[in-house]
């Protein structure tokens, strides 16, 4: 399969994938980048075909829309991995991975295992446009394709992770588009595989849900039919949670968490920013 004939994931979540990819092909192009992801070029080329030239621009105007806030917690997480592996971390787990090219950017220890959890659909996608690019990545990347609302973490384990092994886990906010009983039964799950030590970076914020941008978001990625699950993810009392099932819990603002790259960002109060979560 070439990289122009891979299936396009042009609804649902996996679509979401898409957007961000144009988001770091935006940083990418800056001269004052925050990172650099040339494969997120391949990706965006290759989605291309798969969305009519008004459905397209609307997506353009739809990733533009978010692009300060969202490249800016790209680097945030490249941070955070690039500190749990320099303090021994050998197991990172992307949940909702999308089309993170970081065990391929990044330049992790060779012996660290890279597990993506994403959807066979976005994987679909995925794989081909990294063969077409002869993509290798640094370390020992490993695909996990299963829904969060299923048995991923049998899956995981059948891809070689250990449960003894303190891991960094990583949401970048695919548990936002999850019901509240399954999003939890994710934090429950990663709870019950996370050995001491094991760090979990928990985004809290707020969105106004009259707000344009995130109605359009919204739209994106809900058929809106009668079965539709509705969205509430972790909600306000993630840290709550975490910290009564064994977990110690730290909070950072977000503009403390950005103050570092001299970066103006969207406007945030002092309740927004990242838990983290260290498995005790």
């Amino acid at each position: 399969m070439t990289e122009s004939s891979a299936p396009v994931p042009t609804a649902g979540v996996a679509m979401t994938a898409i957007g961000v990819a144009l988001i770091r092909v935006r940083e990418t192009h800056r001269p004052d980048r925050l990172y650099e992801d040339p494969l997120a070029e391949a990706f965006v080329a290759a989605a291309r075909a798969g969305f009519d030239d008004d459905r397209w621009a609307r997506f353009e105007a739809l990733a533009d829309q978010f692009y300060e806030g969202r490249s800016l917690a790209v680097k945030l997480v490249d941070d955070h991995i690039q500190e749990a592996t320099a303090a021994g971390s050998r197991q990172i787990v992307l949940l909702g991975a999308g089309l993170d090219t970081r065990a391929f950017r990044l330049g992790l220890p060779a012996g660290t295992a890279f597990f993506e959890v994403d959807l066979p659909e976005l994987f679909a996608f995925k794989e081909p446009v990294l063969s077409a690019q002869q993509a290798r990545p640094v370390c020992a990347r490993r695909v996990v394709a299963a829904d969060l609302c299923g048995d991923w973490a049998q899956a995981l384990l059948d891809q070689g992770f250990r449960p003894d092994l303190p891991t960094r886990w990583v949401d970048e906010g695919v548990l936002g588009y999850l019901s509240r009983d399954d999003a939890y039964k994710v934090a429950a799950t990663v709870t019950d595989v996370s050995a001491p030590g094991s760090g979990f970076g928990i985004g809290r914020f707020h969105t106004e849900n009259a707000e344009p941008r995130y109605r359009a978001l919204r739209d994106l990625v809900s058929d809106g039919g009668p079965g539709a699950r509705p969205v509430n993810g972790l909600g306000p009392d993630a840290e709550s949670w975490f910290a009564g099932h064994g977990w110690r819990t730290t909070f950072r603002a977000w503009d403390d968490l950005v103050a570092p790259y001299g970066r103006v960002g969207p406007g945030s109060d002092p309740g927004v920013g990242e838990v983290l979560a260290i498995r005790e």
